[in-house]
């Protein structure tokens, strides 16, 4: 993706329009001449223009629907953060692999909340309760919010909030390199701000709708430039020809673009590439002509807190990965702090 989403259609939720930025965003839109249509509930959307699923599937991804965020009740996000802030849901990406297809189901467009100082404020209380210990709240477990950040500024608003907290801190992870927006955000050091990378085998095979690595590198630099503490989360790590050289050719290339100043103060997280049986069922439904490789037989079976088994790397193919992306960060970031893998 090399141009900020623009959604296709455009749905209002009536409460939506009590607050200013769900006021601000119909104006916006109604300047840019999207027909706005109004619904009493995201669940109530039917009817999608397409022929047939394939096509209601991709017009659905470039749907927003701005809504209110109703339930402030926080999940739990480990092993990444405490909390997951929810800002928005879904996402405008074509990842073959997402988790998200099976968690959003029958409705994959994108939602934004526009009750953003009651989310804030949700946020603060369970700060509170837990201080002073520090809180840290993942902002991109349902979506990836910088994705639509240049049409709603809610990420801005957010980053700027927990800059002003004590023992609150913000982090989220995208796969796009519209940040400019960001880069002057009074954030003190206060929001990690991470990025997706991944081998170009990947992006390109399996990362439509996204920006290439090319981009997300330099917005990386960019970032890194800003002050912004920076992380990144290798994810899905996938096995395929020329894997090591293509893992190897990424950590050079962040290396070239990185400032030296900011070495001191960055994260990695090592996620290996897994499925789960129903996703295994949508991912082949959505892209029927996908390469990704979702062979049971040549997997192990790994149980979810839920009772879900997951197919993940046999053990020995496991170490093999661990070892090798674990040598290739010591080598060009020997001061990175290395988060966990998975």
């Amino acid at each position: 993706m090399r141009k900020p989403f623009t959604p296709q259609l455009v749905y209002f939720e009536p409460k939506a329009l009590e607050y200013p930025l769900g006021r601000e965003l119909k104006e916006k839109f109604e300047k840019l001449g999207k027909e706005i249509h109004y619904t009493t509930s995201h669940n109530q959307i039917r009817n999608l223009p397409g022929d047939n699923d394939f096509q209601k599937y991709r017009i659905a991804k470039s749907t927003l629907v701005v809504g209110i965020r109703k339930t402030l009740k926080f999940d739990s996000s480990k092993p990444s953060a405490e909390y997951a802030i929810p800002f928005a849901t879904g996402c405008m990406g074509h990842c073959h692999y997402c988790y998200l297809q099976t968690t959003m189901g029958s409705k994959p467009y994108i939602r934004t909340y526009v009750n953003v100082e009651e989310i804030l404020g949700a946020a603060d209380k369970y700060i509170e309760e837990r201080a002073p210990e520090i809180t840290r709240f993942e902002a991109s477990c349902t979506s990836d919010i910088v994705g639509i950040d240049h049409l709603t500024h809610t990420l801005k608003r957010a980053i700027e909030h927990f800059g002003q907290s004590e023992f609150g801190r913000l982090r989220f992870v995208t796969k796009f390199h519209f940040v400019d927006h960001l880069l002057d955000a009074k954030h003190n050091g206060n929001t990690r701000f991470r990025f997706s990378v991944n081998a170009d085998y990947v992006i390109k095979n399996f990362e439509p709708g996204t920006s290439p690595l090319d981009k997300r590198i330099e917005a990386a630099g960019k970032v890194a430039r800003a002050g912004y503490p920076l992380g990144f989360i290798v994810a899905p790590i996938y096995l395929h020809e020329g894997w090591k050289e293509g893992y190897y050719h990424m950590f050079e290339r962040l290396d070239a673009e990185l400032p030296k100043d900011a070495r001191d103060n960055i994260t990695f997280e090592f996620i290996q590439h897994r499925f789960t049986k129903p996703a295994k069922k949508v991912i082949e439904k959505n892209y029927p002509m996908t390469k990704l490789e979702l062979d049971e037989e040549s997997r192990r079976i790994k149980w979810g807190k839920y009772g879900i088994g997951k197919y993940i790397y046999q053990k020995e193919e496991e170490e093999d990965i661990k070892e090798h992306l674990y040598s290739y960060m010591e080598k060009f970031f020997p001061n990175a702090k290395f988060e966990y893998f998975t």
